[in-house]
């Protein structure tokens, strides 16, 4: 946990030219994540069953709490790799199920869940280094390839994959320049 929330915080910050202080203090999505990242702890690594039960209730009303002021639902069942940047707050929903790699980008109005009928219905696996631009939604048992970029209010039901940019209505790909343009954390750089 330490590690991911370590990276999540350093990307917000890279990112935003800021401290990590005013980041932590100022940047709701990045409050967002640390609370996921606390939950997902409490539900992976502790066992202990009175002190599980008492940091799953802690967690449950925090989460409400944090949904409620900042618009984002982030389920402590979803795989969430580190780095994580939610570039601004709100209407960000994730389904518990979806699988999301390292050094990700969400932006505003993002809907990420299930889709599909019978043996076809699920979530998606998300890659690593995607960007996802505002108002994009994902939906259905299908693989999301590395360093993607979905364009603004996208809507993808269909596999993509590496280098992909998709966009419109329903997501096609346009070229395969892929993210690097959009993802921007200390690694690239170092």
């Amino acid at each position: 946990m330490i590690e991911e929330l370590k990276a999540d915080i350093d990307r917000h910050a890279f990112s935003e030219s800021r401290s990590w202080l005013y980041v932590l203090l100022t940047k709701q999505g990045l409050w967002a994540l640390i609370e996921y990242r606390f939950s997902h702890l409490v539900r992976t690594k502790i066992h202990t069953p009175i002190i599980r039960q008492i940091l799953k209730l802690l967690g449950f009303v925090w989460h409400k709490v944090v949904e409620v002021i900042t618009g984002i639902d982030l389920p402590s069942d979803a795989k969430i790799g580190k780095g994580l940047y939610i570039a601004h707050f709100g209407q960000i929903f994730i389904q518990s199920s979806v699988s999301l790699g390292d050094y990700c980008t969400l932006s505003q109005g993002v809907t990420i869940g299930l889709g599909g009928r019978g043996d076809k219905q699920g979530a998606p696996k998300i890659g690593n280094r995607v960007y996802i631009a505002p108002g994009a939604k994902i939906f259905g048992a299908i693989t999301i390839g590395n360093d993607v970029a979905i364009g603004a209010n996208a809507v993808v039901t269909k596999d993509l994959p590496d280098n992909a940019v998709a966009v419109g209505i329903p997501a096609k790909v346009v070229s395969y320049n892929g993210s690097k343009d959009f993802i921007v954390y200390r690694k690239y750089l170092v």
